[in-house]
């Protein structure tokens, strides 16, 4: 251990990620991170002040940088340091320091299909190029938005609850349908009181500020309540939190829908074949400012190594009249299917190999279907090239929750009738994956899509 680090131990009561290492400078940054960094929060906030600031004043404006006010010294804090530099500076001050992705191959197999650490030396291996890194990945396996949203939220807590003195280090691990979510260091605030988000207590505070900043996180002590809230109609299972003893560790499961594993395969080759493609460029519209999306510049900073899973092209879709108008036309329209008098929503049996349609108590349960459909098929309007067997199995998955027509499949995945016509339904129609609610009459002006269950 060197002096920066006993120090560091000396000051367990003191705000961490705030302590000024006055020998560390600008030169110890990864100005790729510094960069990205930059890039999105002028993104988020395109008219503030600080964009315009020098590199060393805007990093001093996020806390990246301190100054004593008691000397003329100066440098890196310990948040800025995990969040800028690198993996080889970052243990100089912090021996215990590591990051690490893995996914378990399965039950009936050994090791890993999938892993990449802060020590691998293929990436900057510092805190903010995780989170990035590792969203990608998360985001690959699954279905729902809101699904992805929590795996985020739990990404980002663990990096902004770590003791990054302690051993150990952050892990997150897939294995089967679970993602753990492991850091050092436990919750200085009891779980339950951390879940009614009345209150925060955080350890790295300059961290959560930059990624605040960036819209990464909301506010202090949201995120275990927002997980909590929301684990009904994103995850399968309740959310599990862990707190663990010699080393203190606290370890939080989500259990979310994921994509079928031949699904996410397919999504893997996808986007590498993808970084092949000359990078998007942001757009504006209707003067609302540059829009983000899930695209190519969102990662530059992170690994530009060809066989990395992190690459999307931009948003079909981003736009967010568009989306809101898009949304709206398709719940008029799947509620006109269900209020059709002879809908399969009100036969009273249907064959044993195909998806029963529940009836619907009100309009709220209405609303709902029709948001999960809508949040079911944006990865769609999010790419414009999506590997087919992606697509046949999002269509039959949309089609199985309620009766669809051609135009609100259309609509929901944002492609013409004529190409869902010619290059989807009719394969899917033939292989029994869908069936026609009219069969015979082929071209009933009423006519829908109904997904047919697997045996």
């Amino acid at each position: 251990m060197n002096k920066y680090t006993n120090s560091f131990h000396e000051r367990a009561n003191a705000i961490a990620d705030s302590w000024i290492l006055e020998h560390y400078s600008l030169s110890e940054l990864n100005f790729e991170t510094v960069s990205h960094y930059r890039e999105r929060f002028a993104r988020v906030k395109p008219n503030h002040p600080w964009n315009g600031l020098e590199t060393k004043e805007f990093l001093y404006k996020i806390g990246a940088w301190g100054k004593l006010r008691d000397s003329s010294k100066e440098g890196l804090t310990l948040a800025g340091l995990l969040m800028f530099s690198e993996e080889r500076i970052i243990t100089e001050v912090l021996p215990q320091y590591f990051l690490e992705y893995r996914e378990h191959a399965g039950a009936k197999e050994t090791g890993w299909t999938k892993r990449f650490t802060s020590q691998d030396g293929t990436w900057s291996g510092n805190v903010y190029d995780f989170y990035f890194r590792v969203s990608a990945e998360l985001e690959r396996h699954v279905w729902l938005e809101e699904g992805r949203a929590l795996l985020s939220e739990a990404l980002a807590n663990a990096i902004v609850h770590a003791d990054y003195g302690e051993e150990g280090g952050i892990t997150v691990e897939k294995e089967d349908g679970a993602f753990r979510f492991a850091n050092p260091g436990r919750f200085r605030l009891p779980v339950e009181a951390a879940i009614a988000g009345q209150m925060s207590n955080l350890r790295n505070p300059n961290i959560f500020k930059m990624f605040l900043l960036i819209d990464v996180c909301k506010r202090a002590g949201s995120g275990l309540k927002r997980m909590h809230d929301k684990q009904e109609r994103a995850l399968v299972q309740p959310v599990d939190i862990s707190q663990q003893t010699n080393p203190d560790r606290t370890v939080v499961t989500l259990c979310p829908l994921l994509f079928p594993a031949e699904m996410s395969a397919a999504m893997e080759t996808e986007i590498a074949e993808s970084l092949q493609q000359p990078e998007q460029q942001w757009t504006e519209q209707d003067g609302q400012g540059i829009e983000e999306s899930f695209g190519n510049n969102e990662l530059n900073s992170i690994n530009i190594n060809k066989s990395s899973v992190i690459n999307e092209p931009n948003s079909v879709n981003n736009s967010p009249n568009s989306v809101k108008k898009d949304a709206n036309f398709v719940t008029k329209s799947l509620n006109s299917i269900n209020n059709e008098p002879n809908s399969v929503n009100n036969l009273s049996s249907s064959d044993s190999n195909e998806i029963n349609v529940c009836d619907i108590d009100g309009e709220e349960e209405e609303e709902k279907i029709d948001e999960r459909l809508w949040k079911m098929a944006e990865l769609a309007r999010r790419k414009k090239r999506l590997a087919p067997t992606v697509m046949e199995e999002m269509i039959v998955r949309l089609c199985r929750e309620r009766p669809l027509r051609l135009k609100e499949l259309a609509a929901l995945l944002e492609r013409t009738p004529d190409g869902l016509r010619n290059n989807y339904l009719g394969k899917l129609l033939e292989k029994g994956k869908i069936r026609l609610k009219y069969p015979d009459q082929p071209n009933h002006p009423r006519q829908a899509y109904i997904g047919v269950k697997e045996r």
